[in-house]
């Protein structure tokens, strides 16, 4: 079973630069298509599975959203294909080798002989994220579009919040909410300190691995400000129970989004997939 929301804008007829990022996830799935040259949000729709599901049926559920919207699905100059999952690990560029990427992952996901391991390199950080891609779903995608890029999850959040404004000498903690998972990525003076992905059950389950996190990177919870973005807003019980223990919590804006949140009600809009674009 699956909770969906949509959002339809009127397409531009001019197909040219239009564009579509697709995340895939075993928690759920989402795709934005947008005209680069308006800055406009063709079509969003986002699908939260009620329970984990497995690879094959994230793929049916993708097929079947898609195949929904296929006559707004076409002629894109560019298609991007996110995958979200536990299945990574981020390495030191200067110890990073392309011959050894199973063993950057075997000491922290269960992989299988026939798996692909991919990789993508995290701009002005030194940083590589080695990952296992959804291998089923990019032969589709390829089968429907052609020629796509793919990254990973954490690549294209990590890389587009340290694009973010001018930051102080504080460390900044964001975390993106969903119903069931978290992503959290600490920054101090434009480097990387931390990132990592959770699932959990209740708000107190997401505050255990907040809290923990923030205490193995030895944080001051007093000086740290905390941004919370994704399925939360401003006098949530979550956003409450954060409230409680750090002193700095707020709701985060993107400080240069190319494209207008307001216009739409996308407050649901996954900023990663946005971000691929």
């Amino acid at each position: 079973m699956t909770e969906r929301t949509t959002n339809i804008a009127q397409e531009s007829t001019e197909n040219t630069f239009k564009k579509l990022s697709i995340q895939v996830g075993l928690n759920g799935l989402s795709f934005c298509a947008v005209d680069t040259v308006s800055n406009k949000i063709l079509l969003f729709e986002k699908v939260d599975f009620k329970l984990t599901s497995t690879p094959y049926l994230m793929l049916k559920e993708l097929k079947n959203v898609l195949n929904e919207h296929k006559d707004a699905l076409k002629d894109f100059s560019e298609v991007v294909v996110i995958h979200k999952n536990g299945l990574f690990s981020l390495v030191p560029k200067p110890l990073f080798h392309k011959d050894e990427l199973p063993n950057y992952l075997k000491f922290n996901a269960k992989i299988m002989a026939n798996d692909q391991i991919a990789y993508d390199e995290i701009e002005n950080q030194d940083i590589v994220n080695v990952y296992v891609p959804y291998t089923n779903v990019n032969n589709h995608i390829f089968d429907l579009f052609g020629e796509f890029e793919f990254k990973h999850s954490g690549s294209v959040l990590i890389s587009m919040l340290l694009n973010q404004g001018r930051m102080g000498t504080d460390p900044v903690c964001y975390v993106q909410v969903s119903k069931k998972e978290m992503e959290m990525v600490v920054i101090s003076e434009k480097k990387l300190l931390f990132y990592n992905q959770f699932e959990y059950g209740t708000k107190e389950d997401l505050l255990y691995f907040l809290l923990f996190s923030l205490e193995q990177l030895q944080v001051d919870l007093e000086k740290i400000q905390l941004k919370l973005f994704g399925s939360i807003d401003e006098g949530d019980a979550l956003y409450e129970l954060c409230r409680k223990y750090i002193g700095n919590v707020s709701v985060f804006v993107p400080s240069h989004a190319a494209f207008p949140f307001d216009e739409m009600e996308n407050q649901t809009i996954d900023l990663t997939v946005l971000s691929s674009l």
